[in-house]
């Protein structure tokens, strides 16, 4: 399966079978139990911001040219924690949705403002 840094718009994160751990960042093993073969899942894109912050001061030359632009960490429904892009009006604790946007020579993933069952 691929996701956003593939080019996919998707996110995708792991789960282990035998202790019910999910995580972010693809493994061979479960970080938590060491079980092995972990399987791959899609996320919602739905979650909770956790902390935002604007930056000011890219990392890059080819990032440069677009900041300002708001980063934010979001505890997804899922269970794990991602870092996204987010709209200017996102702040600590709403709501959001993810969904993915060119970034530059990227598709990365960006999250704005979400009302559950809107």
């Amino acid at each position: 399966m691929k996701d956003w840094t593939t080019g996919a718009a998707t996110m995708l994160f792991q789960h282990c079978r035998a202790c019910d751990a999910v995580w972010y960042f693809a493994r061979d093993f479960c970080p938590h139990c060491g079980g092995p073969a972990p399987e791959q899942r899609t996320g919602s894109g739905r979650g909770r911001v956790y902390a935002v912050t604007t930056v000011t001061r890219a990392p890059s030359p080819a990032l440069r040219a677009l900041a300002p632009y708001r980063i934010a960490l979001v505890d997804m429904e899922e269970g794990f924690r991602a870092m996204t892009h987010a709209a200017e009006d996102v702040a600590i604790d709403d709501l959001v949705q993810t969904r993915f946007v060119p970034f530059g020579d990227l598709v990365i993933p960006w999250c704005k403002r979400w009302e559950r069952g809107a």
